[in-house]
Order: C-alpha cells, then structure tokens, then sequence
C-alpha cells in the first residue's frame, strides 16, 4: 500500500518521493483570516505530482479552510483574506485568473451537488464553459470522463435521464466525473466519502488510487482509516495550524509530535 521508494525526511530535510525535487503544489507561511478570525497559522506543504496527500484532524481544525485556498474558492466567501504563497508549478495562483486556477485545480464537495440536468449535461458542463460545444467531441468527452469516475458502465444507457436519479454513491462519482472532464492537474476532495455507504465509499477509493496516475490529489478526511488506507503523504491540522507533515506510515506508526499520537491513537478528536 506504501509508496516503495521515498526519500529518507532525515536526509532530505522534508518528505517527498524519490525522484521529484520540485513539488506540484505548495503553500507557504499561509494565513488565512474570516474577518478578524485567524483560521490558518503559517500553514507550509508541498504537494507532488501523481500522489495522494490526506488532511486530517478533528471538527474545526481548518483542514477543509485550507484545502479550499489552493484554488482561490475561498475567494467566494466575503471579508475574507490570505497571506503567505501558494504555487501551481512554479507560479502564485494569485497572479493566474481564478477561472484557469480552477481548471487546473479541481474540487468535488463533502455532499455531492448534480446539477439539475441530465447526466451527460451534468459531465459536460465545464468543457462548455470553456468552449466546446461539438456534440460529438463532448460526447467523447463525456464518456471518457465517466470512464476514469468509474461509472461509465452504470450510466451509458440513461445519459439524458436525470443525475437526481442515481444513488448518493453514484452522484459524488458523477461530480468527479465532472471536475476530471476538465482534465485537471491538481484534484482536491473535501470529505468525498462522508455522506456514503460503506461499499460506496469503497468505489471512491478504488477510484482514488486509479485516478492518481493520471492526476495529483488532496483529499481531507475525518476517517483516519480512509486516510492510512489512500494516501502516500498525510498532514495533521490543529486549531489552525499544520503540526505534522510526512509520509503517512510514519504520521500513524512513529508520529514526532505527541499531539499526532494522541489524535491517531484516539485519545482526542
């Protein structure tokens, strides 16, 4: 389940895979301010490409607060503010347009959102945004997305039926389908499986490890055992702040910080 060939943080001051020296996304000294509330203190991670990297910690430790400024979807919430750099390979989102920051970087929610149409119309929305509109490059499109959502076999006859239709399991694999029809870089996931089934959130993290090949992804989770399970670098949030950061067999079997262990070994939280 581990990754098999990762740098040694000792030797190489922090976590990363063997290999890759520069990483795909990072935050660095991040603020984060809700009006006069402070929600994230000096947040610094580096992201790689084609890994999985899961935010845990309890309720209100600003995980999903931090998940969302690495596209600027915090931008949506009024008397809002960041300070510190966040960098897509090699450039401030900040001075990129937050249409193409959110291209490049896209986000499923905690509770899957279908729009009110058909199925394809559902999977085909952002590459109209973005201009295309031949019906049968969309319809490649479409099935191609569906295809790396896993649900590609369960739709193909019902396309122009409604997304209300499916199950709560199939919806959040259609709103994947959606963000990845874009063909983004970066994937992040906020609680994807909370509101599911267990054989439900199952296909999610079979989906999670096909997906990575393809695409880089961060994915916050209360479930620690979903965390230990999909991801290769895992990052523990407290009260605002990133406490631990390394690969994830180190975070839940020999954690540095004692306020890891207690979180992991179910002491608190």
């Amino acid at each position: 389940m581990w990754p098999a060939k990762m740098a040694s943080p000792a030797a190489s001051g922090e976590p990363k895979p063997a290999g890759q020296t520069a990483p795909k996304l990072s935050a660095t000294d991040l603020n984060f301010y809700y009006g006069s509330f402070q929600a994230l203190h000096g947040i610094s991670m580096r992201i790689y490409e084609n890994h999985v990297t899961a935010c845990i910690g309890p309720s209100g430790c600003g995980k999903s607060t931090f998940l969302r400024t690495l596209n600027r979807m915090n931008e949506s919430v009024r008397n809002t503010r960041a300070e510190g750099q966040i960098v897509l390979d090699g450039q401030d989102i900040h001075t990129l347009e937050v249409s193409e920051v959110r291209r490049r970087v896209g986000m499923v929610f905690q509770r899957s959102n279908p729009f009110p149409k058909s199925i394809f119309d559902n999977v085909a929305y952002g590459l109209r945004i973005n201009g295309s509109f031949d019906r049968s490059a969309l319809g490649d499109a479409v099935e191609h997305s569906l295809r790396r959502a896993a649900l590609w076999d369960e739709v193909k006859d019902k396309l122009n039926q409604s997304a209300y239709g499916l199950s709560g399991g199939q919806q959040q694999r259609l709103c994947i389908a959606r963000a990845l029809a874009v063909n983004p870089e970066v994937l992040l996931l906020d609680e994807p499986c909370s509101a599911l089934d267990p054989m439900a959130t199952t296909k999610i993290e079979d989906l999670i490890f096909q997906l990575k090949s393809s695409c880089t992804i961060v994915i916050v989770t209360h479930n620690m055992q979903q965390a230990a399970r999909v991801a290769d670098f895992t990052g523990f949030f407290l009260l605002g702040r990133l406490i631990e950061f390394n690969e994830t067999p180190v975070i839940f079997k020999t954690p540095a910080k004692k306020e890891t262990e207690d979180y992991v070994t179910g002491r608190f939280g």
